[in-house]
């Protein structure tokens, strides 16, 4: 479990972090979802303990603060920046991490035989890193939080970057740590990535937290009207009353029951060229939180 009360912080006169709070569950996967600049990573680095943040409170396990060795222990961080040494193999950096929290001996060696297994890397792990490829580092980079079998996972952005093969990979690897029922706080600003993997998802952008709750219920809540594109092949017949707005001889039709509305206009003498419902997604939900202006 993991307990966020209040969580400010800022850099000069940037805010970076604006009064966040959340709970996440034992056994839930809890996106962190939010363009570039929103805050995420030093949200992480709070919880943490990388920084210290300027007020509130972090409260991991049950077992206090970041700044307790016993629940550092029993975290993993998998950093959007590589946390990798480039000079040393595979299985060297593995072990490096692995001894950090305290393993040795057989089970040090059974750890990193795992780890090496999950990431797909065992007929690379006498390679040194710099010559791995983007995606294999990411997937080195996960199983490096991994090593010490944690309970609570943190992920921060852990698929920036990759080829679609090594982000199938490390979707399939999340989803299995799911199952397992490991804890998980994953950062992105990859809206499928929430949708698919997350049980509730925080929207998150300017350092605040806009809204929280289950994808679904967020699409309900923020997510608008389903939109009716309908292509006529020929004006519609006179005094015909249309629902919604006619551009030359496409119909645009904003409902909540795209069905029953288009159960209306069949008796109208319509001839339709084409039909498409566009219903609110997560997508749809982020934008509208967010904004649609591109923000670098």
């Amino acid at each position: 479990m993991i307990r966020v009360t209040d969580l400010r912080k800022s850099y000069g006169s940037n805010q970076a972090v604006d009064g966040v709070s959340l709970e996440i569950r034992p056994g839930e996967t809890f996106g962190l979802l939010g363009p570039n600049g929103a805050g995420k990573t030093t949200t992480i680095h709070m919880i943490v303990g990388v920084l210290r943040p300027d007020a509130g409170s972090v409260e991991l396990n049950g077992q206090g603060s970041p700044s307790s060795n016993a629940a550092r222990g029993r975290m993993g961080l998998a950093p959007q920046a590589l946390a990798l040494y480039d000079t040393l193999t595979a299985q060297e950096n593995l072990a490096f991490f692995g001894r950090l929290y305290g393993l040795s001996g057989e089970r040090l060696r059974q750890r990193v035989q795992w780890a090496l297994e999950v990431a797909g890397l065992v007929d690379r792990r006498f390679d040194r890193v710099a010559t791995f490829s983007g995606g294999m580092k990411r997937r080195l980079n996960l199983v490096a939080a991994l090593v010490h079998d944690p309970a609570v996972l943190l992920l921060d952005e852990p698929t920036v970057g990759v080829d679609p093969q090594s982000r199938h990979h490390i979707f399939e690897r999340i989803e299995a740590l799911k199952k397992e029922g490991r804890t998980i706080l994953y950062t992105t600003h990859y809206i499928e990535e929430a949708a698919r993997l997350c049980d509730r998802v925080a929207i998150m952008d300017h350092g605040r937290i806009r809204a929280l709750d289950k994808v679904d219920h967020l699409i309900a809540e923020h997510g608008g009207h389903a939109v009716i594109h309908a292509e006529l092949e020929r004006p519609p017949p006179p005094g015909v009353s249309l629902p919604g707005r006619l551009d030359d001889l496409t119909l645009r039709v904003e409902t909540d029951r795209p069905l029953e509305e288009i159960g209306r206009l069949a008796p109208l003498g319509l001839a339709f060229k084409s039909l498409r419902i566009d219903r609110p997604d997560l997508e749809t939900v982020f934008l509208n939180l967010t904004g649609r202006s591109l923000r670098d």
